[in-house]
């Protein structure tokens, strides 16, 4: 668990870099305009073909996920000839604000898995602090309870001393009492299980589950991994605003590419693990605020360095962030990325698990550690570098500078390094189309034209929505005490609108 005492000047790495580079830079304009200028140009060249790279790894993931959307992979369970009717899945869905007609579309979903639902067993874990929530929950296991091998509702009580308000106190409660009410009276045995955390608004494609089974017994080491898919948020993507649906699109562009890069990957959100693995680390940390990503940091080290992501290429539909109006919208849309930002809090649990454990080989404690500081630290300053700071050494650079040929050039350069980028933004218009589920009767044409040119307002959102949470959660971070986060629940809205925007 935390032990913050001993965590805060690890906790300050991400916030300390980052306020580093964003204050040197304009020191630099200053003093240095000439070094800052060439920094400038070093770095947008740099930035031109990372998007080139990234945006071959996109293109690679999305046919693949397109790919294995068309497969059947349930005869292909069926024809690797291994016992796989022998394993169960255990579903764990932790609940507080969801509206029964969110819940309901979930279990419409897992209603239609196309895989055998004797084999599935469901915990729905609600919030007692949350009014109304164990009734809703008691409704959907009326309507839906008969459908699979087990399902029960818990309520996980309030108050709890040790734990925060957040979804790993609710799924350790939850899982816990599913084990002893289920698992263990059913003589179930724990390594014939593979549980999936959803988020209560994740909805399945029909063959999820049959692919997360095949993941499972064709993996290099099944019982010694977690299975992702991709998160989509479509479930209300019509109903979001141009500058929602750019911020959900980016998310999961990101784990998409993500998961062409094996060796990066980690788990976010809705995800897949062995139960017997999840049970000896102890199940989820339960005073944390990322603990989607923080339990593969937990099997990591417990295992000594040999866990890893499986990457499902396979997608989950979730809800995109939607409000009753615009600028709360835009509110939550920032809360929301504060809070993945806040994932940086990983970063001195992993870097104080690393040097505590001898047995994990040091190329792999620098390869998660420099890729973990230079994620978080790229969220928080990368945008900012390139589309904000690139006119600073001209105005601060003084006279002497901008007399020279350099500052003439400059904005011309970085114009043109940046154009040539630009194709990260025409994929992401053209692979954005592509993802959107089926099209209400109201969206003609002139959406469409709306729904590409909505992909200019990328700089825009990468700065507000993407580096500003990111500066916040990390300083906020390093700060401690008062100004740390809590556990923010994400209002789920389906209007079922005729939102056009």
């Amino acid at each position: 668990m935390q032990d913050s005492g001993s965590n805060r000047l690890l906790d300050a790495v991400p916030a300390v870099l980052t306020w580093t580079t964003l204050i040197g830079m304009v020191v630099a304009s200053k003093f240095a305009p000439v070094w800052a200028a060439i920094f400038i140009i070093v770095f947008d060249t740099y930035w031109f073909f990372k998007t080139v790279f990234l945006s071959l790894h996109l293109r690679y993931a999305f046919r693949k996920t397109r790919a294995n959307l068309e497969v059947d992979w349930l005869e292909k369970v069926k024809g690797l000839n291994k016992p796989w009717e022998e394993t169960y899945h255990l579903i764990v869905i932790p609940m507080a604000t969801e509206s029964y007609e969110v819940m309901r579309d979930t279990f419409m979903s897992l209603g239609n898995i196309g895989y055998p639902k004797n084999k599935i067993i469901i915990v729905l874990s609600a919030e007692e602090r949350i009014a109304d929530c164990f009734e809703i929950a008691k409704r959907i296991e009326s309507e839906f309870g008969e459908d699979f091998y087990k399902f029960l509702v818990t309520e996980h009580p309030a108050n709890i001393e040790g734990e925060i308000v957040g979804s790993g106190s609710n799924e350790t409660w939850g899982a816990k009492e599913v084990i002893k009410l289920v698992i263990d009276k059913e003589g179930i045995p724990h390594e014939k299980i593979l549980v999936s955390i959803f988020d209560a608004d994740t909805q399945v494609p029909k063959g999820y589950f049959a692919r997360l089974m095949y993941c499972y017994l064709t993996a290099e080491k099944p019982d010694m991994s977690s299975y992702q898919p991709i998160p989509l948020y479509n479930n209300n993507i019509f109903e979001a605003p141009a500058l929602g649906r750019v911020v959900s699109l980016s998310a999961t562009f990101w784990h998409m590419l993500q998961q062409a890069r094996e060796e990066r990957v980690t788990t976010f959100s809705s995800h897949s693990m062995p139960l017997k693995a999840l049970v000896e680390v102890g199940f989820w940390h339960t005073d944390i605020v990322s603990d989607d990503s923080r339990i593969f940091w937990q099997l990591y080290l417990h295992y000594d360095g040999d866990w890893r992501v499986v990457p499902m290429l396979y997608p989950v539909s979730m809800d995109a962030n939607v409000a009753p109006g615009f600028w709360e919208t835009m509110k939550n849309i920032y809360k929301q990325q504060r809070r993945w930002a806040w994932g940086a809090e990983n970063i001195a649990y992993l870097m104080k698990g690393f040097s505590k454990n001898k047995n994990i080989p040091f190329w792999k404690k620098v390869h998660w550690t420099f890729h973990k500081i230079e994620g978080f630290h790229s969220w928080a300053t990368n945008a900012i570098l390139i589309f904000a700071l690139g006119w600073l050494p001209i105005v601060l650079g003084g006279e002497r500078f901008n007399q020279t040929l350099l500052s003439f050039n400059l904005p011309h350069i970085t114009r043109i390094i940046m154009t040539f980028a630009s194709v990260g933004i025409i994929s992401s218009a053209v692979l954005g189309m592509i993802l959107l589920p089926p099209r209400p009767e109201w969206f003609k044409f002139r959406h469409k034209f709306l729904y590409v040119i909505q992909w200019a307002l990328l700089p825009f959102s990468m700065i507000v929505f993407g580096a500003f949470p990111a500066i916040e959660a990390q300083t906020r971070l390093m700060l401690g005490g008062r100004f740390k986060l809590g556990f923010w629940v994400t209002p789920k809205n389906r209007s079922n609108s005729k939102t056009k925007n």
